[in-house]
């Protein structure tokens, strides 16, 4: 764990530094194979899509274990691995190019580089911090805490199936789409509690608990891994209305998509360096080895 807890470390610093390290695009092969499955269909394809660049990863890790300075030429490939799933888009960078765009039609269209594969992001606050903190879960917070309880080959399991299950390019049949749609949902689901917790933590408790619960008092049983983690985005909502309902009496703050931008991004910020610091304690604790 303190190995990972370092290679998460210097990711980030690297992505603060170069944030087009994490556009690197480098799944063409994965869209081969992925290809090259046609004859199969439904659960089976994304299995065999998953298996062999999973299998690859934990090979080349063991490989590596093989040679001298083991220790140094697996922390690489980590490190490698970890910026390849904090894409295909630097997050950073994306909320940067909308506070730094010059008007309003610009701010709109750097905003859709926080959706997925066409996922169109409305310029509402409300929708905007619903986009922003999806981004933040699926570039950040979901490929970290796979990182660290699965090492190289979560973080990749996570990206993987993100790209299978919302990424209607690759041409899959429907059975396929809607079964790595379900997994990518159930992989969602772990962190994003995490981070709906995070973030009442750093920002406001009630109206982000309230939210919680209202969702998974109204939601159906299956809509957890079906419809996904809404419960993330209704927290998030709730936590942006909550800090304009409760301004200090000025009315052009409350309305201010870019103020309530920078506020949720200094709470996402926030959640980060709480996860690091748990672990970091973890660690200090010889809890996880």
């Amino acid at each position: 764990m303190a190995i990972r807890l370092l290679v998460a470390l210097i990711a980030l610093g690297l992505l603060h530094l170069q944030p087009r390290l994490a556009c690197w695009r480098g799944d063409g092969g994965f869209r081969r194979w992925v290809a090259q499955i046609s004859d199969t269909s439904g659960i089976g394809r994304v299995v065999l899509a998953l298996l062999l660049p999973l299998a690859l990863c934990l090979l080349v890790i063991w490989l590596l274990g093989r040679f001298p300075l083991s220790d140094l030429l697996q922390l690489l490939f980590a490190l490698a691995v970890l910026l390849f799933c904090f894409g295909p888009h630097a997050y950073e960078a994306d909320l940067e190019a909308i506070l730094r765009a010059p008007d309003g039609a610009s701010r709109e269209a750097a905003a859709q580089a926080l959706g997925e594969h066409g996922e169109t992001v409305a310029w509402r606050v409300d929708a905007l911090g619903e986009a922003v903190a999806n981004a933040a879960l699926r570039r950040r917070f979901g490929v970290l805490l796979w990182f660290f309880l699965l090492g190289p080959t979560g973080a990749l399991l996570y990206r993987l199936t993100r790209t299978l299950g919302r990424d209607d390019r690759l041409g899959l049949d429907p059975g396929a789409y809607s079964a790595a749609r379900q997994f990518a949902n159930i992989l969602d689901w772990l962190p994003a509690q995490l981070l709906v917790f995070t973030l009442a933590l750093v920002g406001h408790w009630d109206a982000v608990m309230s939210a919680w619960r209202r969702w998974h008092q109204l939601a159906r049983p299956d809509d957890w891994y079906r419809q996904g983690p809404g419960f993330l985005a209704d927290a998030a909502r709730a936590d942006i209305l909550s800090d304009i309902e409760g301004g200090d009496g000025y009315v052009e703050e409350r309305v201010d998509t870019l103020f309530e931008l920078r506020r949720l991004r200094s709470a996402l910020l926030r959640a980060l360096l709480v996860w690091l610091s748990v672990v970091a304690l973890i660690v200090i604790a010889g809890w996880w080895r």
